[in-house]
């Protein structure tokens, strides 16, 4: 186990009713407040009028953003930042799923900074200040509520790219089970994938001596797993989607990386993907995951067979331990198929065209993941895996 340090600083607000606990929440931070959030789903569930009323509740001069995109534009981010700067915004509120989040976050850091919000994304500029933030999650699958990371896309360059610091933490996040009741099936599913790869990238590691790590990583998947198909067969199960909320939370708030090293090629070889064809996260994490397992494991072969043993009771009897691994492997791919996942790019009519260009960008600053270090050909295989 590696040497780390642990910080969090976003207050979790969990539980049935705690929107009725906003108004208080946002006090400390002042009155003017940037409302953000997605297509207009909050305002048919009655979300938004619960929310206005909160905030109408502390005199708050509330100004909208809405229509966040499934992945963000930068030219969306860039529209709430004017709207902050010339509104003198003290506060950003955003009320939806991880994308309104990211978009959040950006719009968040970008507001003090001079230049363009994109240096964050390509290593231009580093956050050095940020306007306070407060989220209300209403789809379980990004962790965005709890961690300093956002996700944006330039549409215009077709490129999807990360940003994070300390400072975009949430000041605080209310999740309310109830609110994800809603979801369609095809989001569920997305999300469900989402947070069962986030663990994936924390979990398949070089780094050794983690017992308890690998034992928090192995709950989470087991616990998202059971839940999932449930959550699935009846939306409106609390217990299920509770459970779930908080997976996807604990997937990635930075318990699961303590002194242990990371991956996240796939995400990397996702995002290009999607920064193309506009596909949900999930459903490209579904296809792609699998396929990086295949062509990762005898790398660590061990990991993977404890992943095959724990997380789906692979039988290791009379079986080898490359039989074991892939039986692991299979069991994931039949498990994302099951709740409705697509398995090729084929099936989202993406094809071989632009594989040069997405292995190309993936790689852009160079080899990535930690677990087996991909360069340009290595990602250009596991994208014709996928198709």
């Amino acid at each position: 186990m590696n040497s780390f340090q642990l910080y969090n600083p976003t207050r979790l607000v969990f539980g049935k009713g705690t929107v009725a606990q906003l108004g208080e929440l946002v006090k400390p931070y002042g009155k003017r407040i940037l409302l953000v959030y997605g297509g207009g789903s909050i305002k048919r569930t009655g979300l938004y009028d619960e929310v206005k009323a909160q905030l109408d509740g502390i005199g708050a001069a509330v100004f909208e953003l809405s229509g966040i995109e499934p992945n963000p534009r930068l030219s969306t981010v860039n529209k709430g930042i004017e709207i902050c700067r010339r509104e003198r915004v003290d506060f950003i509120l955003a009320v939806g799923g991880g994308s309104v989040l990211d978009a959040s976050k950006a719009i968040a850091a970008g507001v003090p900074y001079e230049g363009d919000v994109w240096d964050f994304c390509v290593r231009k500029a580093v956050i050095r200040e940020a306007l306070p933030l407060g989220t209300i999650l209403t789809l379980a699958a990004t962790g965005s509520e709890m961690n300093g990371n956002a996700v944006i896309s330039n549409w215009e360059l077709k490129q999807k790219r990360g940003m994070g610091s300390k400072l975009i933490y949430p000041k605080f996040s209310i999740l309310d089970p109830e609110l994800t009741f809603t979801v369609p099936k095809d989001q569920t599913t997305n999300g469900i994938v989402d947070m069962m790869s986030h663990v994936f990238e924390q979990y398949f590691s070089r780094t050794t001596d983690t017992p308890l790590q690998e034992r928090f990583a192995e709950s989470i998947l087991q616990t998202v797993i059971e839940n999932g198909e449930i959550a699935l067969a009846d939306g409106s199960n609390y217990e299920a989607r509770a459970n779930l909320m908080l997976c996807g939370t604990y997937a990635l708030n930075g318990t699961l990386p303590l002194g242990v090293v990371t991956d996240w090629a796939t995400h990397g070889i996702e995002h290009e993907v999607s920064a193309i064809y506009d596909i949900a996260h999930g459903a490209g994490l579904a296809i792609i995951f699998p396929n990086w397992m295949k062509y990762v494991y005898k790398e660590r072969v061990d990991r993977f067979v404890q992943y095959a043993v724990r997380v789906w009771n692979v039988d290791p009897a009379g079986k080898s331990d490359d039989e074991i691994a892939l039986a692991g492997i299979e069991a994931t791919r039949a498990y994302f198929t099951r709740i409705g996942a697509p398995a090729t790019l084929g099936q989202l009519g993406i094809g071989g065209e632009e594989l040069d260009r997405m292995a190309a960008e993936a790689v852009l600053f160079g080899p990535i993941g930690s677990f087996k270090k991909l360069e340009k050909d290595d990602v250009k295989a596991i994208l014709e895996m996928s198709l």
